[in-house]
């Protein structure tokens, strides 16, 4: 049964936020009083939040999919949507977000540091808010978009002091039971330790923490064994605990060479930039399993040449305690000392984002089809503006084209080349296709009436008295003509071949 976890993958879907509702206030004596659709609410965001009580990422290994509530529609009377409930995914301190493709995102080390992982869908806007002079009753909305939906991966890489490294059944397990509270599996077998194990340590004043790393093998930075996996384990520690076993009974196998097969596989292992190297870090030396004689003769004689390589050599017994006492306050030591360095250094330079009103908010690519050029319009603006736009509406469209006209985008097709008719696509893979034509005017603008009223509201087809008796008099005048046509039509027909001279003569 698995127990921790320590990677995994997160399918994450953001709310989608809600639409913008199109209504007209109606009251007594004020039929048309004005425009109070209410605008959509926000989709909810998927929040990751630092929480020290969590250690594991089990519970997202089992149910990795998760998802945020969506916005709320908009209502008449002005009233708007509720915003879609957001989602808060503790994860353990030191947990690295990394996209999809592996590039990473953010780094949890703050308790209580939170990362919008997955941004909720924008609300759209109702016809009251998109109400100005020029469109006094905005016959449609804007959509709400969809929220952020797609992959993420967790890592945890552990947040502790000191880290002890060494060969599997070195003791490590036992020496972080013997110097704090923790627990952890201890058997006469390699690879007990299948997963990290902290354990918290009092020095005199100084308190920190221990991480007992499972047993590293040689080869272990090119995948055998387990270290690979928990090597990660080691990258955020200050100082690093060499266990070695001074009572093993395997062949070729001694304090010295299992010193260097460590150090080996130490320097393989790439640490992210700006992280100092783990073998330039402080590193100590426990010679463990003195309480046996063969142990403590062994230990005795190398603790020269290990102290000859600059170490600070430790002769520890977990089961009788010896030694254990003056390791706790070295390390100590060395923890206060790197505290103090940290407090000490300056404050890391403020990172201020600033608005990119300079640069420009789309880009056209043309793109060769079987007809002809197609110019694609890429850009987070396009993009939404296009998912907002309700195109069974003529009004709502022609609002787009004003948007789209505003940004600046006909200018750069008629850059690109593109002419009347050329088709374009917004938006990266299908998106939406149209056939480009230029200086596109909304519908609204377009509308004249009489202050305060709206033609398309008018619900009432019945002509005036005036109108209907000047279509009386039309009607008259047209049949008059029509008569006086077809009585010409008779004479002349009636008084073929007659002459009046030749009947006065006869």
């Amino acid at each position: 049964m698995v127990t921790f976890v320590d990677r995994v993958t997160l399918h994450l879907r953001a709310g989608k936020g809600g639409n913008g509702c199109v209504s007209v206030r109606r009251e007594k004596f004020k039929p048309l009083a004005g425009p109070d659709g209410g605008n959509g609410g926000h989709g909810g965001d998927v929040v990751l939040v630092a929480d020290p009580q969590v250690t594991t990422l089990l519970s997202y290994h089992h149910s990795p999919h998760r998802s945020a509530g969506n916005g709320g529609f908009g209502m008449g009377d002005n009233r708007s949507g509720a915003a879609g409930e957001s989602l808060e995914l503790p994860v353990p301190v030191g947990t690295v977000v990394k996209d999809a493709d592996g590039e990473p995102l953010a780094d949890l080390i703050v308790p209580g540091t939170r990362f919008v992982v997955a941004p909720g869908g924008q609300g759209g806007l109702g016809n009251a808010a998109l109400a100005n002079p020029k469109r006094k009753a905005p016959g449609f909305a804007l959509l709400g978009t969809p929220g952020w939906e797609g992959d993420v991966q967790l890592e945890l890489k552990t947040v502790a002091d000191v880290a002890l490294v060494g060969f599997p059944s070195a003791g490590k397990s036992s020496l972080i039971a013997a110097i704090s509270a923790a627990r952890p599996k201890i058997a006469d077998y390699p690879f007990t330790t299948l997963h990290p194990n902290l354990g918290v340590v009092q020095a005199g004043e100084t308190r920190f923490t221990v991480a007992d790393v499972p047993g590293l093998i040689e080869g272990a930075s090119e995948g055998k064994g387990l270290g690979l996996e928990f090597l990660r384990h080691v990258e955020r520690c200050t100082a690093l605990v060499h266990v070695l076993d001074c009572a093993t009974l395997e062949p070729g196998r001694d304090p010295l060479s299992d010193l260097e097969v460590i150090r080996e596989e130490l320097a393989s292992y790439p640490v992210p930039e700006g992280q100092v190297p783990l073998l330039e870090r402080p590193q100590l030396v426990a010679l463990n399993k003195v309480d046996v004689p063969e142990a403590k003769d062994l230990a005795d004689l190398v603790r020269g040449d290990l102290e000859e390589r600059g170490y600070r050599v430790f002769e520890i017994s977990t089961v009788s305690h010896e030694g254990l006492r003056p390791l706790t306050f070295a390390l100590g030591d060395i923890v206060a000392r790197h505290r103090a360095e940290q407090a000490a250094a300056p404050a890391p330079e403020r990172v201020v984002i600033r608005p990119r009103g300079a640069e420009r908010d789309f880009e056209i690519r043309v793109e060769g089809g079987t007809y002809g050029n197609v110019y694609r319009i890429l850009g987070d603006k396009p993009v939404r503006w296009v998912q907002q736009t309700d195109f069974q509406n003529e009004e709502a469209v022609g609002f787009l084209a004003d948007r789209l006209e505003k940004l600046g985008v006909e200018d750069e097709l008629y850059r690109a080349g593109a002419v009347a008719g050329s088709t374009v696509v917004i938006g990266p893979g299908d998106g939406i296709v149209f056939d480009w034509h230029p200086s596109l005017s909304s519908a609204a603008e377009l509308m004249t009436a009489p202050r305060g009223t709206d033609p398309r509201l008018d619900l009432n087809p019945r002509r005036t008295t005036s109108q209907r008796r000047e279509r009386y008099h039309e009607r008259m005048d047209a049949k008059a003509e029509a008569r006086a046509e077809l009585e010409a039509e008779r004479l002349g027909a009636g008084g073929a071949g007659y002459d009046r001279e030749d009947d006065e003569e006869a």
